[in-house]
């Protein structure tokens, strides 16, 4: 090929170029203003709705993601305004298919990380539980320690720091035993079939009268509930106005050291099992004939 002609092809491609860069250098200069001024509507709108979100929604993670999503929402509107002042229609056209196919493509990818965030968006404006709730969550319980919307932390009275996935969170019954301000302690005792029921029920709610941290509120209430094995069992229920688990159990210790005070001043018996070996049963010898039998010999 003639060097002299291939020059002039590409001259003359140039020239076609920068003619028409000339004459869209107007529709540039629009779409540059545009894109700028597109960008500081945007931010400005973005801070607005973040005060006005922050008025109704206390939740500083939810702000951020609905400020943040209509922030990208309104510079998607600005860059796509801008390509088609440049007539650039068709390749918006193309991105957005595009757009959509990879879209699609990712939610079935990333499904369970997809439930976790929209169900970590649920327990921020439903708020079944906050930070330094006391909580159990299928077979863990503690404290709440960190909420995101990817899953929730929860450090165990163990000392273990628990990761739930938000959708396990969300799915599950939640039992808040901060949600009432006061937690209430279930105490199974039993008493021997041979004491006055009246009388240990006086005695016994009268042992937890005055232990500190009951709740002045709550009335402390006993119940007999069944004859067991080898005792009359009741449950005596008293509310504490501290849901910390330590204040929990503190008041529990000290309920069964006053109702073991109490019984053995007035000599009450807590039975332990007892069990009666019956070698008398039909087709059985009875000890006493396996005595007579080996006495004889």
């Amino acid at each position: 090929m003639d060097i002299n002609y291939a020059f002039q092809l590409i001259t003359d491609k140039l020239i076609v170029w920068a003619k028409e860069l000339v004459r869209l250098l107007p529709n540039i200069a629009l779409a540059a203003f545009i894109l700028v001024f597109g960008f500081f509507i945007a931010k400005y709108v973005k801070n607005l709705l973040s005060r006005l979100i922050r008025k109704f929604m206390p939740n500083e993670t939810l702000v951020n993601l609905f400020s943040s999503l209509i922030y990208f929402f309104l510079l998607g509107i600005v860059f796509f305004v801008a390509l088609s002042v440049l007539k650039l229609d068709k390749a918006v056209t193309s991105m957005l298919a595009g757009a959509g196919i990879i879209g699609l493509a990712l939610a079935f990818a990333f499904q369970d990380i997809a439930a976790n965030f929209i169900s970590g968006l649920f327990l921020s404006i439903r708020r079944p539980l906050l930070v330094g709730d006391i909580v159990k969550i299928k077979e863990y319980m503690g404290k709440v320690e960190e909420i995101n919307l990817r899953d929730t932390t929860i450090r165990t009275y163990q000392g273990q720091m628990v990761i739930i996935p938000n959708k396990d969170v969300f799915q599950n019954p939640i039992e808040n035993y901060s949600l009432l301000g006061k937690r209430r302690i279930d105490l199974k005792v039993g008493v021997s079939y041979g004491e006055d029921l009246e009388k240990v029920k006086e005695i016994t709610l009268q042992a937890v009268k005055g232990i500190e941290g009951l709740a002045k509120e709550d009335e402390v209430t006993m119940f007999y509930t069944e004859f067991g094995d080898s005792s009359i069992n009741y449950v005596i229920r008293l509310w504490i106005n501290n849901t910390e688990q330590v204040n929990f159990m503190e008041v529990q210790s000290q309920s069964i050291i006053n109702i073991k005070k109490a019984y053995d001043v007035h000599n009450i018996m807590i039975p332990f099992p007892i069990r009666t070996l019956d070698f008398g049963i039909k087709g059985g010898v009875s000890l006493g004939e396996m005595h007579h039998s080996k006495g004889t010999d």
